[in-house]
C-alpha cells in the first residue's frame, strides 16, 4: 500500500469505510477545548466536508487545551483558526464556517443554512457547547430533521478521563449538567440524546482572600454558571479527550461500526 495521508485509515476502515468518510458532513457547534479537538481529529480521519459553529476569537487562557489555540491565534475568530487547522491538515476538505453565538431561536435557521451550503446533507451534529438551552434546542432540531447528534456534558474542574463514558442522556447519572438536561429533554419530549459525560465530582474551585463562594459548575469546559463567577479550571488534556472521543464516536457510526454502545 502507498504511503498516504489515508493509507492507515484505509487499512483500518477499508476502501468502503473510507469512501463514507470521504462523502460524509459533521457539523461541530462551538469550538473550543471539546469542538476544536474533535475537529482536529475529523479533519485527520478524512472527513469530507466540516461545518465549524463559534462566535468566539481565541484567547490566551485558551491555549491550555484548545486545538486552534496557539501563541500566534491568540486574538483570531476560532473560525478562522479552524479553517486554518484543517487546512494544514487535510487539504482535501471543505470547511464550512458560521461565526456566530448560536441563539436557541437561530438554531433551524442555522442547520438549514449550513445543510444547503453543503450540498443538502448533515450526516451528524457535534454539540460541543454550554449554553443548556441551546444544547436543547440542537438536540430538538436534530431529532424533528432526524439528524444524528451527539451532545458534550461536563468537564470542567474534573481530573480523570477514564470516568468519561457514552449514554442516553436518561441513562447518565452524578454528571450535574447532564442531570439539567435530562430533566428538560423529558419536558421537550426528546426521545433520545447521545451523550459523553463523567459521573466524577468536579472539584472545588481554590479560594482567596476577596474570591466568592464556591460555585459548581454544569458547563463542559468552564464558563462557570453563575453571572459574575470567575471562569472554572480545565486540565490541559481532559477536554482534549473529549473532543478525540466524540470524533470516534461519531466516525464509528458513519462507516456503520457499533463500538461499545448503541449505533443509530
Amino acid at each position: 500500500m502507498n504511503d498516504t495521508p489515508t493509507s492507515r485509515l484505509e487499512a483500518l476502515w477499508g476502501a468502503a469505510g473510507l469512501a463514507r468518510l470521504q462523502a460524509a458532513t459533521v457539523m461541530i457547534v462551538g469550538a473550543g477545548g471539546v469542538g476544536s479537538n474533535c475537529i482536529e481529529a475529523l479533519a485527520r480521519g478524512a472527513i469530507g466536508t466540516i461545518v465549524a459553529v463559534d462566535g468566539d476569537e481565541v484567547a490566551a487562557s485558551n491555549t491550555n487545551r484548545q486545538a486552534v489555540a496557539w501563541t500566534d491565534t491568540v486574538g483570531m475568530r476560532k473560525v478562522d483558526a479552524v479553517r486554518t487547522l484543517v487546512k494544514r491538515i487535510n487539504p482535501s476538505t471543505r470547511v464550512i464556517t458560521r461565526d456566530a453565538f448560536l441563539l436557541p431561536g437561530d438554531v433551524a435557521c442555522l442547520i438549514a443554512s449550513c445543510r444547503a451550503e453543503a450540498g443538502g446533507r448533515i450526516d451528524y451534529i457535534v454539540d460541543a457547547i454550554d449554553t443548556v438551552s441551546t444544547k436543547l434546542e440542537l438536540a430538538a432540531c436534530a431529532q424533528e430533521l432526524g439528524i444524528p447528534i451527539v451532545s458534550s456534558m461536563g468537564g470542567a474542574m474534573k481530573l480523570y478521563p477514564e470516568r468519561l463514558r457514552f449514554a442516553d442522556i436518561y441513562d447518565t447519572q452524578g454528571d450535574a449538567l447532564a442531570r439539567v438536561i435530562r430533566k428538560s429533554c423529558r419536558k421537550r419530549g426528546i426521545r433520545r440524546l447521545d451523550v459523553l459525560y463523567s459521573p466524577e465530582t468536579p472539584l472545588d474551585p481554590p479560594q482567596s482572600a476577596d474570591a466568592p463562594g464556591n460555585a459548581k459548575t454544569i458547563d463542559n469546559e468552564g464558563q462557570c454558571a453563575k453571572s459574575g463567577r470567575p471562569p472554572l479550571g480545565t486540565t490541559s488534556y481532559l477536554p482534549p479527550i473529549m473532543g478525540q472521543m466524540l470524533a470516534g464516536f461519531v466516525m464509528r457510526r458513519i462507516v456503520g461500526i457499533d463500538a461499545g454502545g448503541d449505533s443509530r
